[in-house]
């Protein structure tokens, strides 16, 4: 389960818009919108968050 209001949190203190972290991952703004809403997200685009938003503890958000 994915901790979606942290994730959220994260975004937004490393300073990124949902639409800037959706151009990073290389998909559109309203699929991640979609995907932040179900909170589903493939083992790709987890890694690519992590790497990106340089998250210290992954399994605190992506895994709880």
């Amino acid at each position: 389960m994915i901790l979606v209001n942290e994730l959220k949190g994260k975004i937004k203190s490393k300073g990124y818009t949902q639409e800037k972290l959706a151009r990073e991952l290389g998909i559109s703004p309203k699929t991640l919108c979609t995907k932040l809403n179900k909170g589903i997200f493939g083992s790709d685009e987890i890694e690519n968050m992590i790497r990106i938003l340089e998250i210290q503890n992954p399994i605190e958000i992506f895994f709880a």
